[in-house]
């Protein structure tokens, strides 16, 4: 068995005096882990760096085994990766997220999204609004999609400014005012009609409404805790647009 596929370091573990487990999302082969034997050298240890692009070799007798890597470097960005907290928190969250997924799983558009997002993780801003894209794409790929394109309760496609936490669809000013105190808050850059950039307010919003989310469809079902990466991941992107220590109130409360 071999294939060759494009692949982006998430993670690795020893095994043995030399050798090393490698973790990959592969574009056309999902998550996928093989043994890179002297992956402990001097000249391999830079290139299995969490964020790298690489070209993979994968070999094995059989489907079902392990296998090992063949590794070649691609894009080597772990470096500049460590230059900021957003970047730094960032790799590791989006990593945690890939691994809510089955192994194996292909998920094509979520490789190409992890690239993008990659080369702009120094960039809070960007990152922040990037992040909780990635975020909603997994619940999506998980069945727990968010419908923010109409009010769940009119069917109307304009001034949607609220979701819904039981059914997870966009609601209107008007049909939501009634139990707006209940309601989540849509981020006008995640609003059809929004093509505004992210800034604290709607940002600390978004970050609410994707942790809301995911603790009740993904976590809190499965027994697991939100890794400490995302949390370290939203304040230093609150943080990074608004200096000024403070704490928004409402569910999955945000502080910065």
């Amino acid at each position: 068995m071999q294939w060759q596929d494009h692949a982006i370091i998430l993670g690795v573990k020893r095994h043995g005096e030399t050798s090393v487990i490698v973790e990959v999302m592969t574009r056309d082969r999902g998550r996928h882990l093989g043994l890179v034997r002297s992956g402990r050298s001097r000249a391999m240890q830079p290139v299995l760096q969490a964020g790298n692009a690489v070209e993979v070799i994968w070999r094995a007798r059989l489907d079902e085994h392990l296998g090992e890597f063949r590794v070649e470097p691609l894009t080597l960005r772990a470096a500049r990766l460590m230059e900021t907290a957003t970047a730094v928190y960032g790799v590791q969250a989006m990593g945690a997220l890939l691994r809510l997924l089955p192994e194996r799983d292909p998920h094509p558009h979520l490789f190409d999204a992890l690239e993008v997002i990659l080369d702009h993780l120094h960039n809070p801003a960007d990152a922040g609004e990037l992040f909780v894209r990635f975020e909603l794409a997994v619940l999506n790929d998980l069945g727990f999609g968010l419908d923010l394109a109409e009010c769940a309760a009119t069917g109307t496609r304009s001034d949607l400014v609220y979701v819904s936490p039981k059914s997870g669809r966009a609601v209107s000013r008007a049909a939501g005012a009634p139990w707006a105190d209940k309601m989540l808050l849509l981020p006008p850059f995640l609003s059809i009609e929004g093509n505004h950039a992210a800034d604290f307010e709607s940002l600390s919003a978004a970050f609410r409404l994707t942790g809301f989310f995911l603790h009740r469809h993904v976590y809190e079902p499965r027994g697991i805790e939100s890794v400490a990466a995302r949390d370290g991941f939203v304040q230093a992107a609150l943080k990074a647009l608004n200096p000024t220590p403070r704490t928004l109130s409402g569910p999955n409360s945000v502080s910065a």
